[in-house]
């Protein structure tokens, strides 16, 4: 709902310096707070991180509500700052449910249903912003009306976090436990931070984590430049699509192919990213080459003769932005199947991706010429896919014979052998997980 939110122009506000700040601002506490996000996640469980992690939202939606109801600038960008350091407490759960949750073989599919889910966000809101421009040729300042609808429906996903269930509640369909341990300790999620800024594969998946979200603000800046309302409006709907596509496409016919081993299908999901990146951004640059800032020439409606590539190209570029971002899971997950150990992954992806966002929308911020954002995002796509390689090269088939992995029907056969289930006092774990098992 946050990005359907943001379809509606500078999020409602129709003031962009103000909406770029508070992004800013926003973008800045998330990547700080994404660095210890997974340790949180860890002491207090994907519940309450949940929890917490989204009702960040509903107070950003009130404060862009309160902005245009009373005009409180600073309040929006105090709300900002809280929803960068809620956000990652959202991504870190969110990505440590959906990496270790599923069965090795289904991770890639956990991907593309989760991001066609969020993706469909993005598309509902581009839907009302193309609807309002077609009927009054531009988009006015959100009424009150739709800013409640949307805390309301922020407030019900906040309320459904009590469904969720944590790591050592969960038997997957293979009969393993998720995590024996109900929780970890600050010591320990300290030290292990540690490790993670150690290791060398999240060294060398830097670069992907960093452009993961960096030609978002040179997309999103062309599109203001060259299209009118109308033609952005549907252009962000075919964003939408794209994702959605993108998403369900690499990730339950490449990333989880059930013909090839794991690590061929790693090196598959790679080739596929990496042609697709040079077809769809090959076109755009043979796009970019044709205008400049400088360039004076009425804007570009979706009716206009050459519109249909272009928009063609909005529609690819998110369906390759969604097949890297599966990609980049797909391989933290293949690295481990721990959840503690991946909601830490999750909140250093984040918390580099972030930065990334946030020296992109520096960047653009100063106007340079969009040939260079063009080339400089490229770039680092390209450069970050050998060290993907290298990282996938050292994937295992499965994880489960390096990492401690407990059988439910081990655990129930110890309980009986030890006697429990006759009155006998035992952890809370063990009950739980022998509970689960039955049902």
């Amino acid at each position: 709902m946050y990005s359907a939110v943001s379809n509606l122009g500078a999020g409602g506000t129709q003031d962009i310096t103000l909406s770029d700040t508070a992004t800013g601002v926003l973008y800045g506490f998330f990547a700080v707070t994404g660095l210890v996000s997974g340790g949180i996640n860890n002491l207090l469980g994907p519940q309450i991180t949940l929890c917490l992690g989204s009702l960040g939202y509903a107070l950003y939606i009130g404060a862009l509500w309160c902005h245009q109801t009373q005009g409180t600038d600073w309040f929006l960008i105090f709300a900002g700052a809280l929803l960068g350091i809620s956000a990652a407490l959202l991504w870190s759960a969110q990505g440590s449910i959906m990496m270790s949750y599923p069965l090795e073989k289904d991770k890639g599919k956990a991907f593309g249903v989760f991001w066609a889910i969020f993706q469909l966000g993005s598309f509902i809101g581009a839907v009302i912003a193309l609807a309002i421009n077609i009927r009054s040729g531009g988009l006015s300042a959100v009424s009150t009306g739709t800013y409640l609808a949307f805390i309301i429906i922020m407030f019900i996903g906040t309320a459904s976090t009590i469904l969720i269930l944590p790591p050592h509640k969960i038997v997957r369909a293979d009969g393993t436990l998720v995590k024996l341990e109900a929780a970890s300790t600050p010591r320990e999620e300290v030290r292990n931070l540690i490790v993670v800024l150690k290791d060398r594969r999240m060294i060398a998946l830097i670069p992907m984590f960093f452009a993961s979200n960096y030609f978002y603000s040179y997309q999103g800046a062309v599109n203001t430049f060259y299209f009118d309302g109308p033609t952005r409006a549907l252009n962000a709907t075919l964003e939408g699509a794209g994702a959605i596509v993108g998403a369900l496409v690499i990730g339950f016919l490449v990333l989880d192919g059930s013909y090839f081993k794991r690590r061929t299908r790693g090196y598959l999901g790679l080739a596929f990213v990496t042609i697709t990146t040079i077809i769809v951004w090959s076109c755009g640059l043979a796009w970019q080459v044709e205008f400049t800032r400088n360039t004076v020439s009425p804007k570009q409606h979706y009716t206009d003769k050459g519109y249909h590539g272009k928009g063609a190209l909005y529609f690819f570029y998110y369906f390759g932005d969604a097949s890297y971002q599966a990609l980049a899971y797909w391989i933290m997950g293949a690295i481990s199947n721990d959840p503690f150990t991946l909601a830490r992954y999750a909140g250093f992806y984040k918390a580099i991706q972030s930065a990334g966002s946030a020296g992109s929308y520096g960047m653009d911020a100063v106007a340079p010429p969009f040939l260079n954002e063009l080339l400089a995002s490229w770039i680092m796509l390209l450069v970050s896919f050998p060290l993907a390689a290298w990282v996938i090269h050292g994937i295992k088939e499965t994880s489960y014979n390096e990492e401690k992995t407990v059988y439910i029907d081990d655990v129930k056969a110890g309980n009986a052998e030890e006697g429990v289930g006759k009155g006998e006092d035992t952890s809370s774990v063990t009950k739980e997980a022998v509970q689960e098992g039955s049902d």
